[in-house]
């Protein structure tokens, strides 16, 4: 005779709310949302003017009431930089292969790729205006100029960092040069690669913005620049909110171009 046990039903675990969130994706919204908070209060504290430093909420209504001006003035400096940035991309990698092809190379024209990137690059701009004249090209070049040196860095860094001993095994097995180059130096420089391109996007930005405060009619810079000679500092925190959003967007987009190309190289996991 068997005898059957009716067990009750288990009841589903329900975790708290604070184990719930996930702390890690929410910690960008709360770290800016209490930097606004404080932003906010120190204004009120401390009495400040608004031609000093206004109030978040006047930045965001200042948004508001200059939106058109804002948008196209947005648009025009993602356009320059983002060109400028794609050119960076193309002759970085190219001037960066050829440089860690050879350790002759390398040492011949690294000391003058250090010369041209300690010159200020706001020093060139009266030169490009002087060259094309005052408009766009001007703000590309400049966020192509500035945006040009870490990629160019990291990638020969990338492939002069190759094992000697890797070298010679391969040179072993019959491998020519260019062998070596394909199979293992260009993949091992592209980490290099899309991690400068992170800070490539947003030095492009600077770029683009100290050549449109002096040199163009277009542009967040002008806009800005233009706000302060009129004493409309909201106008110009709204420039530099625009900014910090853009700039963000793009490193985001670095930040996922790179993780999808080189997902393999990111082993280790910080702790939380």
């Amino acid at each position: 005779m068997s005898v059957t046990i009716e067990t009750a039903p288990t009841r589903p675990v329900v975790k708290p709310l604070m184990q719930r969130i996930n702390w890690v994706r929410a910690a960008p919204l709360l770290y800016t949302l209490g930097l606004f908070i404080v932003w906010e209060l120190s204004v009120i504290v401390f009495a400040l003017p608004q031609t000093l430093l206004p109030a978040p909420t006047r930045v965001f209504e200042a948004i508001i009431q200059y939106w058109s001006p804002i948008w196209k003035n947005s648009l025009q400096t993602l356009y320059t930089t983002t060109l400028g940035f794609l050119i960076a991309v193309v002759a970085g990698l190219g001037l960066g292969l050829f440089i860690g092809w050879s350790k002759t190379i390398y040492a011949g024209l690294y000391p003058l790729m250090i010369g041209f990137n300690a010159i200020p690059k706001v020093a060139l701009v009266p030169i490009l205006v002087i060259w094309f004249g005052i408009g766009t090209v001007p703000a590309v070049l400049t966020a192509f100029l500035i945006s040009f040196f870490p990629i160019v860095v990291n990638v020969a860094t990338g492939l002069a960092t190759i094992e000697p001993e890797t070298e010679d095994v391969l040179r072993a097995l019959g491998a020519r040069k260019m062998d070596i180059m394909l199979k293992v130096g260009i993949p091992r420089s592209m980490p290099y690669f899309f991690g400068s391109l992170k800070i490539a996007i947003t030095l492009a930005f600077v770029g683009s913005v100290v050549s449109e405060t002096v040199a163009s009619n277009y542009g967040l810079g002008n806009m800005m620049s233009s706000a302060q000679s009129q004493f409309n500092v909201p106008l110009v925190f709204a420039g530099l909110l625009m900014l910090a959003v853009e700039g963000i967007a793009m490193y985001a987009l670095m930040a996922f171009i790179e993780k999808r190309m080189t997902g393999w190289a990111h082993r280790s996991t910080m702790a939380n």
